[in-house]
């Protein structure tokens, strides 16, 4: 079974797209959320193995949901993605919890195997 996957962005299109590519490359979609509180919620009842969250979600940012997250019993690895380029947030990545930054036009499953590698 593929690694257990939620998706945080508040972009219904992307969530769907996000969806489509993961699991063509093998990732097991558990649960999706629209906000970082309903993406906590779903990550408590559904104890994923990883999070793709957005940077910019309409009631927090998902540098602080990313910290929650890992904050779990039974945390997910996060990685962060966005419609804006990374050098936007470098340093705020590089102090957070999350495994790396992915552009949205970027992503991919072969891109997240590759972030996650290291935390296997």
């Amino acid at each position: 079974m593929g690694r257990r996957v939620l998706i945080i962005d508040d972009n219904t299109a992307f969530r769907a797209a996000a969806r489509q590519l993961l699991e063509r490359g093998g990732f097991v979609v558990v649960a999706e959320a629209g906000d970082g509180a309903s993406g906590l919620r779903e990550a408590k009842e559904h104890d994923p193995d990883l999070a793709v969250v957005d940077v910019q979600l309409p009631d927090s940012d998902g540098f602080e949901v990313a910290e929650r997250l890992c904050e779990l019993e039974l945390g997910p690895s996060v990685i962060l993605v966005s419609s804006l380029d990374g050098t936007d947030f470098g340093a705020l990545v590089a102090c957070s919890s999350a495994l790396g930054f992915v552009p949205k036009a970027e992503l991919s499953a072969s891109v997240i195997e590759a972030l996650c590698a290291p935390a296997r």
